[in-house]
């Protein structure tokens, strides 16, 4: 293993931990639904991350991120899929986390908890169309690629160092949701929960269309 293999995992570590769209679901998640889902939903996020790996690999990020017209269009689907989730967060009154909550009948029934496949596939279009992820692995990640060594075996050992990062981001954001799960404790706490995320999702689809590369 090259030296720039074992610089990497700091840095994976580091980025992998930074704020963002998978991050924060993966922090409500977390409070939502306990820690076991949330590394459930992360098999999405790191299957939609593995496609850039491959595509950042075989070079065609890098022509992926030339592309004006490539890149729009993800960023446009990002910011829309954003949107969409923020909406239907802020206009929800329901919360799974919960067995009992404050109503005018003196209790509510949660709402079913979503099924694994929806948590997986969620995180996965949050990842696939996250135009930041075609930065980092199209521009940043090939840095770490010593040039004087076949790409392959770096790209082997590099990817899967990548992709355990991201697990362990989802850990940390997820046990930081399982204790602000505790200050959620009646209806009206579920619904600014509820809109507290839908207001995220939706400035963040904001700050999307807003960015350049």
């Amino acid at each position: 293993m090259s030296m720039n293999a074992v610089l990497f995992f700091p840095v994976a570590v580091a980025i992998a931990l930074t704020p963002g769209p998978n991050n924060f679901c993966a922090l409500n998640n977390g409070i939502r639904q306990g820690v076991g889902a949330a590394l459930i939903g992360t098999l999405g996020r790191v299957s939609a991350f593995a496609v850039f790996l491959t595509v950042s690999a075989v070079g065609l990020g890098a022509m992926l991120l030339a592309s004006e017209t490539a890149f729009l269009a993800v960023k446009w689907a990002g910011a829309a899929y954003l949107f969409y989730l923020g909406w239907r967060a802020w206009r929800s009154r329901e919360f799974s986390g919960l067995s009992q909550l404050d109503s005018p009948a003196g209790t509510a029934t949660p709402s079913a908890p979503p099924k694994r496949r929806a948590l997986v596939l969620q995180e996965f279009l949050l990842g696939i169309t996250n135009p930041k992820a075609i930065i980092l692995f199209a521009a940043i990640f090939p840095q770490f690629i010593d040039p004087a060594l076949p790409a392959a075996p770096q790209f082997a050992v590099l990817g899967p160092t990548y992709l355990c990062a991201e697990f362990v981001a989802t850990l940390a954001y997820a046990l930081g949701g399982l204790q602000l799960r505790r200050l959620i404790t009646t209806q009206r706490g579920v619904v600014r929960l509820n809109k507290a995320t839908g207001g995220f999702f939706m400035g963040a689809a904001g700050l999307l269309l807003a960015s350049n590369k």
